[in-house]
């Protein structure tokens, strides 16, 4: 496909059905096939991880790319693509991911790390627009303001498979631990909307600046004003990138993350940082405030990050079993 411009990508998506929020009906057909609370989405945050792809999860039929991804669609409603965070997706992926799920199935897709402030592989930029320079790692400041526009208007580009076929959720946008509470990130918050306006972002918060004293207040006050839906972790506490596992609607979506709770959170290895199992018990103290913050927001989807083998799909369908028990046992 040719490229396409953001402009391109907004009149596609009005002529889609405008605002991409979505209606209650919309909430309930998307979650018919996931069991549990309509208004919950619950999913995880990879589906071709090579330790999920060693652990027999998949049976062996689903031996392709294409019968994977249709065994996970057809199992969860959900899921978040973390891939684009290292490397911006191209239109023809996208294409594919809308082509093998169902109607009602939900991408929601990181955005690329250099639109986050995140240090950026150069490898990683599309060719035409690398700058000349002996950096691995470059970031916004680092590109002409021309070429970092144009990764703007390509990133949403890209995007325009998912938006005509109705399956895109929210870009997720997770800023670096050194993103602070101060006016000009507030300020890059809005424009992040504006940009990618209609469609739908979602901000993740990690620097405890946020939440330190009354600055909660204040950061759930700002989101609310702006509608940015706010996301939700869980995750070890104690760390110096510790965020407190605030749970709270400030739009009418919600997002909650699970990042487990190893105790190997600092190990440079993403498998033993994220390879924790969370327990029927831990997953049943959740259910109600799920519920409970379904009942503030519209929607909420829920993403079990702990993706090592197959501990983020066994969590999300106990966690599936969980909501649709309304006792919890």
């Amino acid at each position: 496909m040719g490229k396409i411009s953001g402009a391109d990508v907004r009149a596609r998506n009005e002529r889609g059905g405008g605002d991409q929020r979505s209606s209650e009906a919309d909430v309930r057909a998307r979650n018919e096939r996931g069991g549990g609370d309509q208004r919950i989405l619950v999913g995880t945050a990879s589906w071709t991880d090579k330790t999920l792809l060693a652990s027999g999860w998949y049976p062996e039929s689903a031996n392709t790319p294409e019968k994977r991804l249709a065994h996970y669609a057809s199992t969860f409603p959900l899921v978040e693509v973390d891939s684009t965070y290292y490397s911006p997706p191209a239109e023809q992926t996208a294409a594919l991911w809308a082509q093998r799920t169902p109607d009602g199935f939900t991408f929601n897709i990181k955005a690329f790390s250099l639109l986050t402030g995140h240090p950026t592989k150069v490898s990683a930029l599309y060719k035409d627009l690398r700058p000349e320079t002996e950096k691995k790692n470059i970031y916004p400041g680092d590109l002409e303001p021309k070429a970092y526009e144009e990764v703007w208007e390509r990133f949403l580009s890209a995007l325009t498979p998912l938006v005509e076929a109705n399956k895109l959720g929210v870009i997720l946008f997770q800023f670096p631990p050194w993103f602070t509470i101060r006016r000009s990130n507030k300020e890059y918050l809005k424009e992040v909307a504006q940009r990618c306006e209609p469609l739908r972002v979602a901000v993740e918060l990690r620097h405890k600046s946020w939440f330190d004293g009354d600055n909660a207040d204040e950061t759930l006050e700002f989101l609310r004003r702006h509608n940015l839906p706010y996301v939700s972790v869980d995750m070890p506490q104690g760390h110096n990138t510790s965020i407190p596992p605030v749970l709270a609607a400030t739009s009418d979506l919600a997002i909650v993350r699970f990042h487990g709770h190893s105790d190997k959170w600092t190990s440079k290895d993403i498998y033993e940082k994220f390879g924790y199992l969370y327990s029927k018990k831990e997953l049943k103290d959740w259910a109600p405030k799920l519920r409970q913050l379904s009942d503030e927001t519209g929607e909420v989807h829920v993403l079990m990050n702990n993706c090592y083998s197959d501990y983020a799909q066994r969590n999300a369908s106990t966690l599936l079993d969980l909501l649709g028990d309304e006792d919890g046992d």
